[in-house]
């Protein structure tokens, strides 16, 4: 039979050839293999038109059908596999904490082991940079950003109220257990067009999919108890979990600043319901609630008898959500959340009784049209009701306010090579509220300079309308906004990973008023602005020394704003110039343990010194804290845990207050705001009961 041959080369699309490729006819055995300048040749007895392939390791398979005749002399250009594990990965303002991520600095176990963390992931985050060190609240602050300026999501939607509630100078706690997550994306700016109401970040937490097997956690504790369980069947599970805290027997043996008349007290259940579908569907519903009370009497300076605070919150917050796959290869993600919370306070002879109800409803789909090119689009809705009632012996009055929110996005992930990638978006808002349409753009690049190193840069443009704390008051404003500019280092490799990033916020339209707080006869309006700037660099390595993991994270921060009830532009009394954190986790052996250590440092805050001339002119010493733990393995199952916050008993200030009046030396006296207690100690006793006998809390230490 007649033979034909075929011959050419193959390169890179940088016309480098490539030594040692498959170049073959589909289907049949004729093929060969490329020389060391790129060329292959070889014969066929095979007519017609036929299909040529081309392949090597980590280049796409090549492939074109044409007439064997015309096969003479052909250049075959092989793209670079973008699926390889070398491929650049958008990750500028983005801290990833999955097992499975490829630029992790956290994971979920560390959570629960970080020493300061007191098994809060809102402890555990406060360790990286871009954070402040603000210890009497407990919230993130992150870069320049006010707490509330920080939105939670989980399984991609919307926590209204994560925190629970609680009184001047003493930090609150997010309300979920770590225990049902194993995943946390937090991102301290340029964050997808996925996600809006945020100026300065947002923190995703994502449910466990599937675990692994039935188990149950039981918890005895110095605060509380805590019991848990898991059921597992063939195409569903279902996880509870319940606790109970209080405070009273900590508060007896150790010393309070604090006059508890009613100690502090919670008690919260949370569960997960999860469904598999034949079609790789996968539902999950969620829900948790929680009750907390206290009655304290705390000092002030202008009132002899101090001031009796009282506060009963109720929460219950449900979340649904549905991921799965539809015709031509579209991924649906859909869910919705609900949320009740009650907060009745009492302030010496005053009342407020709060409610708010919200819900939030979004879908998204996605869809990957090629290994290079993939779009997602979505939509969501946000509802709020919000009432609040006053009462004091000379006024009784109602506030609050609806809010509905819409919103649209729209996504593409464009990878132009394994060195180069961009993600493009646009998102669009109406507020039912201000009768206004907003549209907020948002770009991030990444180009990998190494094997192992890349850079990115983000831009991104984002609203967030003003908190309730005004919107029950005035409705006649506008949506706050801020510009995000990030120009991101990363280096990943042998278990070590090093982020440098520069960052540049600008602020307009925020809130100012002109008295002391807020209140319903103040003067609102959008005339504030600001800015924030820094440098934030962060260093982890569990491969230099043999059984430890350590990191290092640091932040730079500039910033000043004109917002509240600010008469000039300042630095805001919650921003750290300077923030350090050192963590360290070490496994000894011999003692089946493993001992923490964390140290936290901020510069000192500013504040306003009514002795001298201005506004936020003087500042708070710094703040110091070293923090200890130890995990004792008992047996695989058991473990004993001791923990101690600031062993060294630092003498942190976090404020001062002074006297309405100046003395009769017409200097204001004033008092330091210092933390209810110096030193925080905990102990824990934590047994689980599964189905191989090896599963613990602490994740097999």
């Amino acid at each position: 039979m007649a033979q034909t041959t075929i011959s050419g080369i193959v390169t890179s699309t940088s016309g480098t050839p490539i030594f040692g490729a498959n170049v073959y006819l589909d289907g049949t055995y004729d093929g060969g293999t490329t020389n060391e300048a790129g060329k292959f040749t070889f014969t066929t007895v095979e007519t017609g038109i036929q299909t040529i392939m081309a392949s090597y390791v980590s280049f796409e398979t090549f492939m074109m059908a044409q007439e064997v005749t015309k096969m003479k002399n052909i250049t075959i250009k092989l793209r670079e596999d973008v699926n390889s594990l070398e491929t650049v990965v958008l990750s500028a303002g983005t801290f990833e904490a999955s097992d499975n991520s490829k630029v992790s600095v956290l994971k979920p176990l560390d959570v629960v082991t970080t020493a300061s963390a007191l098994g809060d992931f809102v402890g555990a985050l406060q360790t990286l940079p871009g954070t402040s060190t603000v210890a009497e609240d407990g919230r993130l602050f992150v870069r320049g950003g006010d707490a509330n300026e920080t939105q939670i999501f989980i399984d991609g939607i919307r926590v209204f109220t994560p925190y629970t509630p609680t009184t001047n100078n003493t930090p609150t706690r997010g309300r979920y257990s770590p225990f049902l997550f194993d995943g946390i994306t937090f991102s301290t700016g340029g964050y997808s067009a996925e996600y809006g109401q945020a100026l300065s970040s947002v923190l995703l937490l994502n449910t466990i999919d599937e675990p692994v097997q039935e188990a149950t956690n039981i918890s005895i504790m110095t605060l509380g108890l805590g019991i848990g369980n898991t059921q597992k069947w063939e195409r569903n599970s279902l996880s509870v979990n319940a606790s109970y805290i209080n405070l009273g027997p900590y508060n007896a043996v150790f010393n309070n600043r604090n006059d508890w008349k009613k100690p502090y007290q919670t008690a919260s259940g949370e569960a997960v319901f999860r469904q598999k579908f034949k079609t790789d569907g996968l539902l999950k519903v969620y829900a948790a609630f929680d009750t907390s009370n206290f009655e304290l009497i705390q000092e002030d300076i202008n009132i002899a008898e101090g001031v009796r605070f009282e506060l009963d919150n109720k929460n219950f917050y449900t979340n649904v959500s549905y991921r799965d796959y539809l015709a031509a290869d579209w991924k649906l993600e859909a869910g919705g959340s609900y949320t009740i919370a009650k907060t009745d306070v009492g302030i010496n002879d005053e009342t407020i009784e709060g409610t708010e109800n919200s819900a939030h409803v979004k879908l998204k789909l996605r869809k990957r049209f090629s290994s290079r090119f993939k779009l997602s689009l979505g939509a969501e809705q946000f509802l709020t009701d919000f009432e609040e009632g006053f009462s004091s012996p000379f006024v009784t009055t109602q506030y609050g306010y609806d809010n509905n929110i819409s919103a649209a996005f729209t996504e593409a992930d464009l990878i132009f090579s394994r060195k180069l990638a961009l993600k493009v978006g646009l998102r669009g808002e109406y507020s039912g509220l201000f009768d206004a349409f907003t549209v907020s753009p948002r770009v991030s690049l990444a180009y990998k300079t190494g094997k192992n190193s890349q850079l990115s840069v983000a831009f991104g443009d984002f609203k967030q309308q003003p908190d309730s704390e005004v919107l029950k008051f005035q409705q006649d404003l506008k949506a706050r906004s801020t510009q995000h500019y990030i120009l991101n280092y990363q280096y990943t490799a042998n278990n070590r990973i090093f982020r440098a990033e520069a960052y540049r916020k600008n602020y307009d339209d925020l809130i100012t008023f002109d008295t002391e707080f807020a209140e319903f006869d103040s003067n609102y309006t959008n005339n504030g602005d600001g800015y924030a700037q820094g440098l934030d660099v962060f260093f982890r390595d569990n491969e230099t020394f043999k059984n430890m993991d350590y990191w290092v994270s640091y932040s730079f921060l500039d910033t000043e704003r004109e917002y509240r009830n600010y008469p000039t532009s300042a630095t805001p009394s919650f921003a750290n110039t300077n923030n350090l954190s050192l963590v360290a986790k070490y496994w000894i052996e011999d003692w089946k343990s493993q001992v923490g250590f964390s140290y936290q440092y901020g510069s000192g805050r500013t504040f306003t010194n009514p002795n001298k001339d201005g506004f936020l002119q003087d500042k708070t010493r710094d703040f110091n804290s070293v923090s200890l733990n130890w995990a004792y393995l008992i047996d695989q199952q058991k473990i004993l845990y001791l923990s101690v916050n600031n062993a060294f008993a630092f003498k942190n200030v976090n404020g001062y207050q002074y006297n309405s009046t100046p003395n009769s030396q017409g200097v204001f006296d004033r008092r330091a705001l210092q933390p209810a207690t110096d030193q925080f100690f905990f102990v824990g006793f934590f047994w689980t009961i599964s189905e191989d006998g090896k599963e613990n809390q602490l994740d097999n230490l």
